[in-house]
């Protein structure tokens, strides 16, 4: 299915680039999700008249996360979790555990965002993981898990 995408999408194209994809990703994600619509004559004409629009609303969400980047640079996060002797977490530190605590430190970020490489921390100790703000916008910043008494 060609369609014609409304915003930058991951390992796809850029704003305004008209892609063929699988039919499902179309109907069940993309044109869902809004950030995309089908390939006619009448969405092209559409597209084309509200391109600068959408242009500035693509500009305006991209600043957003370079703002929210800077705030988190040499971020460091402190979790605290119920822990055994041996260092080991009853339970697990996961990605909304980790995006309630840097939403906490002052940072609005959403359990998508968090990308933790080795999956969920299940012992005490430093971890260095990344806050996916944006597609362009990737901010490094170090989680300290710590056990509690």
């Amino acid at each position: 299915m060609q369609i014609i995408l409304l915003e930058k999408v991951a390992n796809l194209g850029q704003l305004g680039d008209v892609v063929n994809v699988k039919n499902g990703f179309a109907r069940n994600f993309l044109i869902p999700q809004g950030k995309a619509k089908r390939a006619t004559e009448a969405n092209l004409k559409e597209f084309e008249a509200r391109r600068a629009e959408l242009e500035a609303k693509q500009a305006a969400i991209l600043a957003d996360a370079k703002v929210r980047a800077e705030k988190l640079v040499e971020a460091v996060i402190t979790i605290a979790q119920k822990a055994g002797v041996d260092g080991r977490l009853f339970g697990s530190v996961t990605n909304v555990d980790v995006a309630e605590a840097v939403t906490a430190f002052g940072v609005e970020v959403k359990r998508h965002e968090v990308r933790l490489p080795n999956g969920p921390f299940k012992a005490i100790g430093e971890y260095d993981i990344e806050i996916a703000l944006h597609h362009d916008v990737v901010s490094p910043i170090k989680v300290v898990v710590v056990g509690e008494a």
